[in-house]
């Protein structure tokens, strides 16, 4: 299971750099879908995952991966962000798809 979830991740990764927007829907459909498979044989409920990223977007003010040191983050008072950072393109040469 794991390791399919890991096959549509790469394949979005492929599609995005080739900017294929299309086919980044479609196997992100897939790497969603596998991924709710593996949250539900894990007992993960989708709430908890958004919940995280609520939690980490208050603290942060952006929904960034949390350092998993034992190092324990100040609290701080939620603040909310008027802009995203903004998104940069996928760079790098083509990478064809395997099947």
């Amino acid at each position: 299971m794991a390791k399919k979830l890991a096959e549509e991740a790469i394949e979005v990764v492929i599609d995005a750099v080739n900017g294929d927007t299309e086919a980044v829907v479609r196997e992100s459909a897939d790497l969603l879908y596998n991924l709710t498979v593996l949250w539900a044989s894990a007992g993960v409920r989708p709430e908890d995952v958004w919940r995280e990223m609520s939690r980490r977007e208050d603290m942060l003010g952006i929904a960034e991966k949390l350092p998993k040191s034992s190092m324990k983050l100040p609290k701080v008072a939620p603040q909310r962000i008027s802009a995203r950072r903004p998104i940069a393109p996928l760079e790098g040469r083509a990478a064809r798809k395997r099947h």
